[in-house]
């Protein structure tokens, strides 16, 4: 009688820990992503980098805004999507956002 709750508890255990590690993977790949967005890096090679620490089959998006009238410098925005399968068939989506100011790209404008 007891094995099958123990054997469901671990698969609880299991399945939060696959979340949190797919979570953790996704900030890291956004933090890494958008320093070189920050940079000026080209797109290709920030979603190169985002999805290269990513859970596999995550989505990894780009944006880069220019400076405005008043604002110093433009931002850097990365976001990473992932879903993770579960038990059961069913699926848990995470992700992390992370921003960041675009640095400056000509030394006149240090």
């Amino acid at each position: 009688m007891a094995l099958p709750a123990i054997v469901l508890v671990v698969a609880v255990v299991v399945a939060v820990a696959e979340v949190a590690v797919a979570q953790v993977r996704c900030v890291d790949a956004a933090r890494a992503a958008v320093r070189l967005a920050a940079r000026g890096e080209s797109t290709g090679s920030v979603v190169s980098r985002g999805a290269s620490i990513a859970p596999a089959g995550a989505v990894v998006t780009v944006a880069v805004s220019a400076a405005s009238a008043g604002s110093p410098g433009g931002e850097a925005v990365v976001q990473v999507r992932a879903a993770v399968g579960l038990p059961l068939g069913w699926r848990v989506e995470v992700g992390s956002r992370a921003v960041a100011d675009a640095e400056p790209t000509e030394l006149g404008s240090l």
